[in-house]
């Protein structure tokens, strides 16, 4: 969408804490994991659940499952004639799920929605993609969607972050320098509360608490332990220490329009100013997400300098890197700029990449780090799918 009217506003926002791969979340159904988020979101804005007709659900990997969108919204209580769709924009799922909530604000379907995301890694299952039809004589093959790769050209993503990372020079050491970083920022910030506010625990029908706090972070790396990792699945520089852990868990935001916010005496946590997207080479992922932000930045009619704080997916800590020297344009100033207002709190390196939910907590995380600070523009972009991605420009109001 181009530049969202000035009447579109975020007011609630939620999240589960992420779960690792394996780790207490790995049963829970998309669905179920996902209505959490949401009633989170709306008790954080106050906002009724009856008053919720269009909620937009990012997923990525849905496994076996289907109209996640539709069966989230019956698990949070949303109405029964409620508008509910899933969508599939890779990595940039939720994001995309926010600028299509806040398309139908802007043309006057509905004064409020819900936008989010989730994704649960660990029930991802293995297909058998040829036996429909038997199968005689040899192996049968099982096929694994979490080995990430280009489901285009076939090259491991992390083969894909490597080499553009190499073309601008970066390289493993400045890699595992950023996914250091990462995990000191987050541990830090978590230690001072600041990752908190909208987290809400994840329990049982019986009330059982299965998660409450997010199980990925490493706060004790060391630049020697992450030196020491193998890289993976061919890349030149990508390890498990340098790349986001699979996870799993869920986020939502409440949107409206600034009359209906008003309507409400709700005060807006946020302006969203615009949600863009877009597309380039398959093989563009670390860049990609900086073309994204450019764009949106035009649609928001705000220029980069004008941008106090930048929350770009750490898809691979190539990418920040990558994608930080793009919008430096060869200045190496203002590159080593971008790079200290980037993810200041730390990102998915630390806290972990459950794909469809992190667009949304990227929202979140930069609203609340604005807030914090006392208000302000924010820049949030991220890479996904085949040479694909979405950004978006948030203001946050001073208090």
């Amino acid at each position: 969408m181009s530049g969202v009217s000035d009447g579109i506003v975020v007011i609630g926002a939620a999240r589960t804490p992420f779960g690792r791969f394996g780790g207490s979340l790995r049963d829970w159904p998309l669905p179920r994991l996902s209505a959490i988020a949401v009633q989170g979101a709306l008790q954080s804005a106050d906002v009724e659940p009856e008053a919720i007709h269009e909620f937009a659900l990012g997923v990525n990997l849905p496994g076996s499952d289907r109209s996640v969108a539709r069966q989230s919204s019956l698990h949070a209580g949303l109405p029964l004639d409620c508008t509910s769709y899933t969508v599939d924009r890779a990595c940039c799922s939720s994001l995309a799920a926010l600028a299509m909530a806040a398309r139908a604000i802007g043309a006057g379907a509905t004064d409020v929605a819900v936008a989010g995301g989730v994704e649960n890694m660990s029930r991802v299952p293995f297909f058998l993609e040829d036996l429909r039809w038997g199968h005689r004589l040899g192996e049968v093959r099982l096929s694994d969607q979490l080995v990430i790769s280009c489901p285009y050209t076939g090259v491991p993503r992390a083969v894909q972050a490597a080499d553009e990372a190499l073309s601008f020079g970066i390289g493993r050491e400045e890699q595992d320098a950023w996914a250091l970083r990462s995990q000191q920022r987050w541990s830090e910030a978590s230690a001072r509360g600041d990752l908190q506010r909208w987290i809400v625990a994840v329990q049982d029908e019986d009330g059982t608490t299965e998660l409450e706090v997010d199980e990925c972070p490493r706060p004790d790396t060391s630049l020697e332990a992450l030196a020491a990792l193998p890289t993976v699945n061919g890349s030149r520089t990508v390890t498990a220490g340098n790349a986001p852990a699979m996870a799993t868990g869920a986020a939502a935001l409440v949107i409206a329009s600034a009359q209906e916010a008003t309507r409400r005496a709700t005060a807006p946590l946020a302006r969203l100013l615009a949600v863009e997207a877009d597309s380039g080479p398959p093989e563009k992922i670390a860049s990609i997400p900086a073309h994204a932000a450019t764009r949106s930045l035009a649609a928001a009619a705000v220029e980069l300098r004008q941008i106090e704080l930048i929350e770009i997916n750490e898809a691979f800590a190539a990418v920040p890197l990558v994608s930080t020297a793009v919008l430096g344009a060869g200045d190496q100033g203002l590159t080593e700029h971008l790079r200290s207002i980037t993810n200041v709190n730390g990102g998915a390196i630390a806290v972990g990449h459950p794909t469809g939910a992190t667009a949304a907590r990227l929202v979140m995380q930069i609203v609340e780090e604005l807030r914090r600070r006392g208000g302000g523009l924010g820049l949030v972009t991220i890479c996904g799918g085949i040479g694909e991605a979405q950004a978006a420009v948030v203001e946050v109001p001073a208090p």
